[in-house]
């Protein structure tokens, strides 16, 4: 499985939205982690599809994540592929008809994928799973960033890989450079990373050093 990197602009400077893009960008990561949340399904309010535009504008060939933390992500779906979406990502916890939705997302030219809340059993993505290019496993609760990373949600992650092995299947927060080796052994590939990522002075170094440190669990 390919493993990939993907920096979370939720934890970006917001007064210099541009350059943080571009400095993730240039720090070797595979992607962007776009998070779109309405306070209706989390308490918080993040960013709109003018976000995932500048983005697109900024750094054409950075691929671009876009997670709709939303109840209702189906009223939006066009105006964040139209914005460049190149994933979308909606809930399984959302108001709407998920197997519509999925086939919508693809057939706007996006790949479709499914994200599970860490309260809600892994059970409920099994139908889904053959429509979905990627899954999502919050390791938090979402709405903010940098909360705790919670351990009890790495079962779901095996799970999943022991139920298809070629999947992508990302996990999203409280990434870091010790959290993200036990998520790699539970069998995910991808590994969305904010404040750990933002934070630093070199975000190209500690980009290589989770790859590494990835490699090692992998081994193990």
């Amino acid at each position: 499985m390919k493993i990939e990197i993907l920096p979370s602009l939720l934890a970006a400077d917001f007064g210099r939205l541009a350059d943080e893009i571009l400095r993730a960008e240039a720090s070797g990561a595979d992607a962007l982690h776009l998070d779109i949340m309405d306070p209706h399904f989390v308490p918080n309010l993040s960013f709109g599809p003018d976000v995932v535009a500048l983005s697109r504008r900024v750094a054409p060939d950075f691929y671009r994540n876009v997670h709709l933390m939303m109840s209702r992500p189906d009223l939006y779906l066009e105006k964040f592929a139209s914005a460049g979406a190149q994933t979308i990502q909606i809930h399984v916890e959302a108001d709407c008809d998920l197997h519509t939705e999925l086939r919508r997302i693809r057939a706007l030219g996006a790949k479709p994928a499914i994200v599970l809340n860490p309260e809600t059993p892994v059970e409920r993505l099994y139908p889904y799973l053959d429509e979905a290019d990627e899954v999502l496993v919050m390791t938090v609760h979402p709405g903010y960033g940098g909360q705790k990373f919670i351990a009890d949600c790495l079962p779901k992650v095996t799970w999943l890989r022991e139920r298809r092995p070629g999947l992508d299947i990302m996990i999203d927060g409280g990434g870091n450079a010790e959290t993200i080796p036990l998520s790699a052994k539970a069998g995910a590939n991808q590994f969305v990373a904010g404040s750990y990522l933002f934070k630093q002075a070199d975000m190209k170094s500690a980009v290589a050093d989770l790859r590494g440190r990835i490699a090692g669990a992998d081994a193990k």
